[in-house]
This record gives structure tokens, C-alpha cells and sequence, in this order.
């Protein structure tokens, strides 16, 4: 494995450290401790995810077209590092949004450059991206270990939250500095005319059956407030991610395995059947297995895409850039319609309407879906 796989990985593994020390509490601060609803929760949660929509396009065309790579990862994740703090200071749901959007923005603009750097050190995609999304998922599951000790051993109060929230600064600082003076740019390729070519078109046509799936699946705010509904212990919530990050962790090389031996519709399906069975425990009152599913939901469908485009893809980085904002537009989309359902019909009935979405989307991939040619 080239070592610039492993310090990349590193790099994930503090900013999602940092990361995990916020998103697991942070739908309870903006709820219940900024007096905020669920629909609100959901505006912020779609333009946390929309915002970065045409700017992934923009970095991976960027990337692509100019030959620039590294240079616009580390912006990216500088932008991540000196937002994330800021949140100790939000007073009000509407500057937890524009914080948010913003550190979205700067992984909007590292996304598709770091996956393209990636493909082009992997001999194996499949466990390239695997061991990457190990150390990534390994950083959520200590940042998460972390949260819960905070909660559970010193307060739940507003103030240590807000503690937290400026404390992300530190592992940030870390994984800019291992970025910047370890990790290799890519190697330089000649340049000609940009145009996507055939491979590419038909890979993009293809990520349109993971859209729809995200379209009608639970962000993981929804899932934590869903916890919270059922009765977990604020405190809790943070072991639910706990439980989440470790099943990815123990899964994600495995899963890049996997694809490696049995291709992209395979995992994908697995992924799509262990999101379905998320939602239907959550709908049955089950947090702890709902969000065991909600983990490998995560860890498999992310590998098989990432994995996918760096196997049929050209212009890769334009590719990962078009599959983000996909991510970003489908899910941002789907945020508002749950979030409205679940303010004007309950929890139950949205759950219900998701579980269906989510059920057919997986019958016409399974029927509709045919493998194409490697680039």
C-alpha cells in the first residue's frame, strides 16, 4: 500500500476526529438547547449539504483541467479546520447554518481532489479506499469515544459543548500539518482538450440509482433526534455513533474486498439492504441496531462509488466532483421533504415513506443495473 494512501488517511483521521466531537450532539444543540424545531434542523441539514453542490463540480473540473491537485485538498481542509471552532460562538440556529454551510464548503472543495489523489496511487482501488475509509471512520470513532466520555464523565451542559465545539481546533491543526509536509502531490499527466468521454457519461448515469437512494434515506441528524424520540440519554446519542463508526471501521477494508472480488452491484446492494434495515429499526424502537445498519450502509455504498468511478472513470476527478454534488443536491433535497413530513405527519409516517423510497429504488438497481467496461 503506497504510503501516500496511509498519510492521507491520516489526514481524514483527524478531521473526522474533529468532526465526530460535533455532529453527533450538534442536532441536540440546534433543538434543544437553541430552542430550534426538527424543520428547522432540516433547513440547516440541507444547506449544510446543497451548499457545496456546484462547488465539487468546480474543484474536480478544476483538478482535472489545470493538473492542480494537492494544493486545493489542503485548502479545502483548511477551510474545515478554522470553521469547525466557530461554532462555540453560534447564538442562534441561523449562525449554526451559515458555520455549517461553510465547513461544507471547504470539504466541497477538498472532496473530489482527494479521491482522485487517492485512485492515482492505488494498485487496488477497492482496498485502496478501503483502508482510507478505515483510518476516516477510525477518526469518527475516536472523536466519538471522546464526546462520550465528556458527556457521561463531566457535563451535558451547554457550556462544555460549546467547549468541545472550540476544541476541534487541535486535531484540525494536526491533519493540516501531516497534509502539507507528508503527503506526496500527484504525479503530473499531459493535458489536452477537456471533454468527457464515454466511460465517464455512462459512470455518471450510473451514480443516479445511489442519488435516489439518498433521496429518501435519514441523514444522520435524523437519526439522532430519532434516538433522542425514543427515548436515548443525550449522552447516549454519542454512543449511538460509537457503535456506528466502530461497525465501520471493522468493515470498511473488507468491504473494499469485497468489491475487488465481486464488483460494484454487489456491494452495493448489500449497502442498500443494510440501509433499509436501519430505518425499519428505528421504526421498531431498535437505536442500537439501527444505527449498527446505518454504519455499514454508510461504509459499503461510499467504497463501491468511490471505488467505481476510480475503476470506470477517465477524468476521475471530475467524476468524484459530479458524484458529490449529487450526494450534496439529492440528499439536501431529500433533508427538506423529511423534515417537513416529519413536522407535519410524525416520525412514523416519514420513517414508512422512506422505508418504501428507499425499498424500490433497490428493486429497479437490482433489475435495471448492468456492468460496464473498465476505462
Amino acid at each position: 500500500m503506497n504510503r501516500n494512501i496511509l498519510y492521507l488517511g491520516l489526514v481524514s483521521f483527524f478531521t473526522d476526529f474533529a468532526t465526530a466531537m460535533i455532529n453527533p450532539i450538534l442536532p441536540i444543540f440546534v433543538v434543544y438547547y437553541l430552542d430550534a424545531s426538527v424543520e428547522k434542523l432540516g433547513f440547516i441539514v440541507a444547506l449544510a449539504t446543497f451548499v457545496s453542490y456546484i462547488f465539487r463540480i468546480i474543484s474536480g473540473y478544476v483538478s482535472d483541467r489545470l493538473g492542480i491537485v494537492k494544493p486545493i485538498v489542503v485548502a479545502g481542509y483548511a477551510l474545515s479546520a478554522f470553521s469547525k471552532p466557530l461554532l462555540g460562538f453560534a447564538d442562534s440556529w441561523q449562525s449554526v447554518a451559515a458555520l455549517r454551510a461553510l465547513e461544507r464548503f471547504g470539504k466541497a472543495v477538498r472532496s473530489a481532489p482527494k479521491d482522485a489523489l487517492i485512485s492515482a496511487y492505488a494498485v487496488k482501488v477497492g482496498r485502496g479506499f478501503g483502508l482510507h475509509k478505515t483510518l476516516d471512520i477510525a477518526g469518527e470513532l475516536g472523536g466519538s469515544l471522546l464526546l462520550f466520555f465528556v458527556l457521561h464523565q463531566i457535563s451535558q451542559s451547554e457550556e462544555t459543548i460549546r467547549l468541545l465545539f472550540f476544541a476541534t481546533l487541535v486535531p484540525g491543526l494536526i491533519a493540516l500539518v501531516i497534509l502539507v509536509f507528508l503527503v506526496q502531490d500527484a504525479p503530473s499527466k499531459k493535458r489536452g482538450a477537456f471533454r468527457l468521454t464515454s466511460h465517464d457519461k455512462r459512470a455518471a448515469t450510473t451514480l443516479l440509482f445511489y442519488f435516489a437512494f439518498l433521496f429518501f434515506f435519514f441523514s444522520d441528524s435524523y437519526f439522532a433526534v430519532a434516538a433522542k424520540e425514543v427515548g436515548v440519554d443525550t449522552a447516549n446519542i454519542a454512543l449511538l455513533f460509537i457503535l456506528s463508526t466502530a461497525t465501520q471501521t471493522m468493515t470498511s477494508y473488507i468491504g473494499g474486498v469485497a468489491y475487488d472480488k465481486y464488483g460494484y452491484k454487489t456491494l452495493l446492494l448489500a449497502g442498500f439492504i443494510a440501509g433499509i434495515t436501519a430505518l425499519a429499526a428505528l421504526h421498531l424502537a431498535h437505536p442500537y441496531i439501527a444505527f449498527i445498519f446505518l454504519g455499514l450502509f454508510s461504509v459499503f455504498t461510499l467504497n463501491a462509488n468511490r471505488a467505481y468511478i476510480a475503476q470506470k472513470a477517465h477524468n476521475k476527478a471530475t467524476l468524484y466532483g459530479i458524484f458529490y454534488a449529487g450526494v450534496a443536491l439529492f440528499a439536501s433535497l431529500g433533508a427538506l421533504v423529511i423534515g417537513w413530513l416529519w413536522h407535519h405527519y410524525g416520525m412514523e409516517r416519514t420513517l414508512w415513506v422512506a422505508i418504501a423510497g428507499c425499498s424500490i429504488v433497490t428493486i429497479v438497481f437490482f433489475i435495471g443495473y448492468k456492468d460496464a467496461p473498465s476505462q
